[in-house]
């Protein structure tokens, strides 16, 4: 499969050529891209020696023991006839889920042999740290990936002139209007295919949409078989209710009870942690907002729930793909609340990967002022609110309101407009959520 350029990549070259660093630990949900990521770094150093841990289980015994980085090191050359040398091997553990005993090895590289570039990728990671008490703290640094962001989808198809073009406008420089509409067509083909890697590999090669809708529901048959991996005492049934059960909930906040299965709130909420572990869910809370940081007064009894994927997402509903594709407008395609989901998981994907980001929102529920605000962001120290509209049309009551109350400058409408602002609200097209993160905004 041939590869794409990912944000990511260019974290991982600093590190390469940083004179400290620490062993990485690539983080992510299954099928992300973690893997080739780090096979396409390979490929600046001279070695490159990539160990499966599920694959070799034979190789588990290695790291059982007692020994020394310098004695698993002169071990795993012998087997794999590579050598390991400090400054110009990359050594890579995949699949360290499977071998507890190697996840624990790593923070003795960076004790033992600092010069040694090691990096480490899994899936279901979070469930195999649950196991360690006190998993190599300053020792190990995570990076989290997540699928192709939509600028990543450019860059695939190489459409890099057109890219360019999007990340220059802004509120006092709007796009022609024939690129802005070429956006939105690339827009919708993305929320179709979603950011998956061997999907957007598919249409790529083939632009064909039905080879991608086979890929989509290939990966959510493999997420249902790993259900039965998380935690023998949660069914793998109940993971898979709540999945979907999430998908007919999007845009909305998350409520137990809707939930088509017999569990109580409890296990209900237990299985919902492992899915959020698991990045196929992501949980945005709510927040009081009469301060930063955002996440000192949130209400986790108030959370709506993404899946990682909108490629996902509109499988999982059984949408008429041919009827999105021939529709113009994307009042269509949003069923699901999908143009809100997309704006969320684009937020993520284009903060740093060294850090695991947090999503947040405002709702406030009353007889008489029933209000939300879909995306709260925090920017030049300062409460940004955000609200999302899949067509070009809509009300913005509670933006306005939430102006007011929590006394804000400006606030920002995200739809399928052209850069542009009027009274205080800045507008941004749904393809431009990064622009959001990199302008500098300010009346």
């Amino acid at each position: 499969m041939e590869y794409f350029q990912r944000n990511i990549d260019k974290e991982l070259l600093k590190w390469k050529n940083s004179k400290r660093r620490k062993p990485i630990l690539i983080r992510g949900a299954r099928q992300v891209g973690k893997t080739k990521a780090i096979q396409n770094l390979g490929l600046k150093f001279e070695y490159f020696l990539e160990i499966n841990f599920e694959e070799n289980k034979d190789i588990h015994s290695i790291f059982a023991g007692r020994l020394s980085p310098t004695e698993i090191c002169e071990n795993l050359s012998a087997i794999y006839n590579m050598p390991i040398i400090a400054g110009k091997t990359l050594l890579f553990f995949d699949e360290i889920q499977s071998c507890i005993p190697a996840i624990e090895s790593l923070r003795f590289f960076y004790e033992k042999i600092p010069d040694l570039h090691l990096i480490a990728a899994g899936s279901l990671l979070e469930f195999a740290l649950s196991y360690i008490p006190s998993f190599g703290v300053g020792r190990i640094r995570s990076m989290f990936l997540y699928p192709l962001s939509f600028d990543e989808f450019l860059m695939a198809l190489d459409e890099t002139k057109l890219l360019k073009l999007k990340n220059k406008a802004d509120y006092k420089n709007p796009l022609n209007e024939a690129v802005h509409k070429k956006l939105l067509n690339y827009l919708k083909k993305f929320l179709l295919l979603g950011g998956m890697p061997e999907v957007i590999a598919s249409y790529v090669e083939t632009k064909d949409f039905i080879a991608s809708r086979q890929i989509l529901d290939d990966l959510l048959l493999t997420y249902n078989d790993d259900f039965s991996k998380y935690k023998k005492k949660v069914p793998s049934k109940r993971l898979r209710d709540i999945f979907v059960s999430t998908a007919n909930q999007m845009g909305r906040k998350f409520v137990y009870s809707k939930t088509n299965t017999e569990a109580n709130h409890k296990q209900i909420k237990e299985s919902m942690d492992l899915l959020i572990q698991a990045g196929l869910i992501i949980p945005v809370i709510h927040s009081s907002a009469n301060e930063l940081p955002l996440g000192a007064e949130i209400n986790y009894k108030k959370q709506k729930m993404l899946l990682l994927d909108t490629g996902l997402l509109l499988r999982l509903l059984d949408l008429d793909i041919g009827e999105i594709i021939l529709h113009d407008e994307f009042n269509v395609i949003n069923k699901g609340s999908i143009a809100e989901m997309f704006t969320g998981l684009e937020m993520l994907k284009y903060q740093s990967p060294l850090k695991k980001t947090q999503l947040f929102y405002w709702h406030r529920e009353a007889k008489n002022s029933n209000a939300e605000v879909d995306y709260l962001i925090a920017k030049n120290n300062s409460i940004i609110p955000v609200e999302v509209k899949s067509g070009s049309t809509g009300k913005m009551q509670s933006l306005f309101l939430f102006i007011k109350e929590k006394k804000l400058n400006f606030g920002i409408r995200i739809s399928t407009e052209n850069f542009s602002y009027y009274k205080n609200i800045f507008v941004y097209p749904l393809y431009a959520v990064k622009n959001i993160l990199n302008n500098q905004i300010s009346f």
